[in-house]
């Protein structure tokens, strides 16, 4: 694609703001010559794998306790920047390899995956702003017309809340809805069922990172227990299924061996399987999510083997939407679903990249936020544009997860009639 001087970068210049639980995380503007300007805003994990790609904190304890994004603006505002302007916005790949090499290390550990990826996702909302196309038509094209099913963070436990409760995320998934916009609905009617149940027996009602309720409870058993009485309360127990994201990682121990660290309960690898396909056999639950370590290959593949044929199981810490990582999985059989964090990889181009080979070998994939989210909504586009099966985006509190349900509640509406909500589909792969 020639350069015109119409879409070559005029400007690049990032700042310092705040995520949704007060840390730094950063903002990126694009403005190319003819006016067309893009933002991103990048954001933070709580729960992260070992294998991320390096977001960089600048460890000044005089700021922010450490956590300070300065020297990752700095990098954006000079060295990137420089090396960017005058280009074409359009050339996407071409400018994230750019930028990977300008940082040469192996996890943009120089530059910072969050420096990388703000102006990555900045280059392709200005690029869409300067083709008068919306950012999920402009990256997916014409075909860009199918509705991720949201799976609906409703109770926290494990890091993202300070209860008792070792399971991190239980999760509603609308699968039944015919529309999005009804799922996200039936989804919001369940939460607000859960929120009275929860009042009535005396338990908390506030909520964690992600904007689930964060009661103390006897068991994991017992959350779904409640997931279960509020889908019935509200009527849509045929039209619900249940996922799980369990963050196993943070329950291996040093001896191979699983330690639930909030109520202690142990494990060998074979015995945490039982544990999970247990689960699936009490309670409709149709995704789980980093249900062991993410080093733990065996332990995956006899998973995948023992619940694979009936139920997804995604790869979080596992793959860390890392198409090398990812490629191993699917050699070794070892899961059949990846979840995408754009953050974990730190370009829009090896995101993509990472979609592809999924879809590529049958793998389902679920777009993600991060417990540290924005009110920037663009992972919402990249869910439609790359048609992933579903998308997380947390609970149905707390605007920074709203934020992503109503931009896709937009999306559906612009499509019309040519809209398509993916439903039972979305678990195709888990029968």
């Amino acid at each position: 694609m020639g350069v015109t001087t119409m879409t070559k970068i005029k400007q690049i210049h990032s700042i310092e703001i705040l995520d949704s639980r007060g840390f730094p995380t950063l903002r990126t503007t694009v403005i190319l010559d003819n006016g067309a300007k893009g933002i991103a805003s990048v954001p933070s994990g709580a729960s992260t794998g070992t294998f991320e790609a390096v977001e960089l904190r600048d460890g000044d304890k005089s700021r922010y306790g450490g956590k300070g994004v300065l020297n990752a603006v700095s990098h954006v505002n000079t060295v990137i920047a420089n090396a960017l302007k005058g280009r074409d916005a359009r050339n996407q790949s071409e400018l994230d390899a750019l930028m990977m090499s300008l940082d040469g290390t192996p996890n943009k550990a120089k530059l910072g995956a969050n420096a990388i990826l703000s102006v990555s996702l900045a280059l392709a909302k200005a690029s869409a702003e300067s083709a008068q196309l919306p950012l999920y038509r402009y990256l997916g094209g014409e075909k860009a017309v199918q509705l991720p099913v949201p799976i609906c963070n409703v109770i926290n436990g494990g890091l993202h809340a300070s209860n008792n409760v070792d399971i991190q995320e239980f999760m509603i998934a609308p699968a039944g809805a015919p529309t999005f916009a009804e799922g996200l609905r039936l989804t919001a009617e369940i939460f607000q069922t859960l929120k009275k149940i929860l009042k009535k027996r005396g338990l908390s009602t506030a909520v964690g990172d992600e904007g689930g309720f964060a009661p103390d409870l006897a068991s994991n058993e017992a959350a779904l227990d409640f997931l279960t009485e509020a889908t019935a309360e509200a009527g849509y127990t045929a039209k619900v299924r249940y996922a799980l994201d369990a963050a196993a990682s943070d329950w291996m121990t040093e001896g191979g061996g699983y330690v639930m660290p909030k109520s202690q309960n142990s494990f060998t690898i074979d015995t945490m399987i039982d544990y999970w396909r247990d689960i699936v056999s009490t309670y409709p639950v149709i995704s789980i999510e980093d249900g062991l370590a993410e080093e733990d290959w065996n332990g995956w593949i006899a998973l995948n083997k023992t619940l694979g044929h009936s139920i997804q199981l995604v790869g979080d810490d596992l793959f860390v939407t890392n198409p090398k990582r990812l490629q191993k999985g699917i050699e070794l059989a070892a899961a059949n679903a990846i979840l995408i964090k754009p953050n974990q990889i730190g370009t829009l181009s090896e995101t993509a990249e990472a979609i592809k080979l999924a879809k590529e070998n049958g793998f389902n994939t679920i777009m993600s936020h991060r417990s540290g989210e924005t009110e920037d909504t663009t992972i919402a586009d990249l869910a439609v544009a790359f048609g992933t099966d579903q998308i997380k985006t947390g609970s149905m509190s707390r605007s920074e997860r709203t934020a992503k349900y109503n931009r896709l509640l937009e999306i559906e509406a612009e499509l019309g009639d040519s809209a398509i909500y993916k439903g039972w589909n979305a678990f195709q792969k888990a029968k």
